[in-house]
């Protein structure tokens, strides 16, 4: 089969090293890609948002999948046009992929379903979603854009004046465009978080392993939120009994209500937890898989990944039983400098070898780039070092070994991913 994968940061090179484990995978291509994917796939220079341009190069290179991962394009329907020019696509369909699409949206599909999340509201009006902040008077406190915005949509309020800050910057400031045009205002839910990845087709719901993110830039959860600095799998809070609820109070009952709204989900559905004291809950969903958490999650995966694709496509989930290793994985998220603010990029990364790697753990290029036979860093996050191991600290102990092998001018990561888990 010649596959195309839509995208180009890490958790794009995640999906293209196992689809290269397959048998069934024959020519694999990506775009816009980077440095370290095209040592595995053959990149072309059409943007991931680029519809049009993706169907034509879907053409060119007589796809047989494709596989569409960013958020961008899924909610802007291109696996609508890839269908409708004769394609199979892995991905959500613009209908379904409203689900990450649009806050508002998902929060108004989990209290119509009773489908357990935080209290919001939402609104389209700055100065009456101040009103209510005042009148709930309650801190912390969520403001969340409506839409995409890049992981960063997010801002936890400890006060009024955070607060009422938070909403003029996203509504009248516009720091996230127009995905800032509407806000929802939830309560602040305590407890572990747990992200769970899921394949479906949109009958059948098949969780991944579980995993832990840490979204903070610096040690012990402090500094600004990023898109994540590090992960660990299995997450040690996703206990059996907490897998069980989860399986019929959330995501069974988020299949159905997409079919109920004509918006059936199909692909790999992201839901994120917190484990509170009255049980799981929503946090939000992804239309897409995650990014780091896939660069710990598909590594653990036993099953042919082409084939998992294919029984989405053709709605035989329920056919296939999908193996998991049962091993512990940990991801180390290498950033430039001052990331997720300002950040300098063109810097040589030295240590991996001709296949942008390291032995005994795999290297999952972020924003990497090739010039004059030189890899160069060309963005916030760069590089994940993932280990795997038969315990999780095994797993954190190798990758952060693999760690003082690469070096690249102000590199900056974490000294503490996995900590929380192996504290427990």
């Amino acid at each position: 089969m010649n596959i195309l994968v839509v995208g180009g940061g890490g958790r794009e090179h995640a999906i293209i090293m196992k689809l290269a484990q397959s048998p069934k995978a024959d020519k694999l291509y990506c775009t816009p890609g980077n440095g370290g994917i095209a040592k595995y796939a053959q990149c072309f220079d059409v943007k991931a948002t680029d519809i049009d341009g993706v169907v034509k190069l879907a053409k060119q290179v007589e796809a047989d999948m494709v596989v569409v991962a960013p958020d961008d394009p899924l909610v802007l329907g291109m696996v609508d046009a890839l269908n409708e020019n004769g394609f199979r696509a892995f991905g959500p369909d613009k209908a379904a992929a409203i689900i990450e699409g649009s806050k508002v949206f998902s929060k108004n599909l989990m209290k119509k379903y009773n489908i357990p999340t935080a209290k919001y509201e939402a609104f389209s009006d700055a100065q009456k979603a101040i009103e209510y902040i005042k009148t709930e008077n309650k801190f912390p406190t969520v403001v969340k854009a409506d839409g995409l915005a890049l992981g960063k949509g997010v801002i936890i309020a400890q006060n009024f004046e955070e607060a009422k800050d938070a909403v003029t910057s996203i509504m009248e400031d516009k720091i996230f465009g127009n995905s800032g045009a509407n806000i929802v205002i939830e309560e602040f839910l305590t407890g572990p978080e747990v992200s769970v990845l899921c394949f479906t087709d949109g009958k059948t719901v098949v969780p991944m392993i579980s995993s832990m993110d840490h979204k903070r830039a610096l040690d012990n959860d402090e500094g600004l939120n990023t898109g994540g600095m590090g992960t660990v799998a299995p997450n040690p809070h996703y206990t059996k009994s907490v897998a069980d609820e989860c399986m019929k109070t959330i995501f069974i009952p988020t299949i159905e209500a997409m079919v109920k709204e004509s918006r059936k989900f199909k692909g790999c559905l992201y839901f994120g937890l917190m484990i509170t004291p009255d049980g799981p809950k929503v946090i939000e969903y992804n239309c897409r898989f995650g990014d780091p958490e896939t660069q710990v999650v598909l590594p653990l995966l036993e099953s042919d990944l082409v084939d998992v694709f294919e029984a989405v496509i053709d709605e035989k989930l329920d056919e296939m039983e999908i193996k998991w290793k049962n091993q512990s994985a940990a991801c180390i998220i290498l950033a430039s400098g001052g990331y997720p603010k300002k950040y300098e990029t063109g810097k040589e990364i030295s240590g991996l070898d001709e296949k942008g790697q390291l032995e005994n753990v795999m290297v999952f290029h972020a924003s990497t780039k090739s010039e004059n036979e030189k890899l160069l860093t060309s963005g916030g996050r760069v590089l994940g070092i993932t280990a795997i191991a038969d315990d999780l600290k095994s797993a954190v102990d190798n990758a952060y070994d693999s760690v003082n092998s690469v070096s690249f001018e102000k590199m900056h990561y974490r000294k503490d991913i996995g900590q929380r888990a192996l504290n427990i």
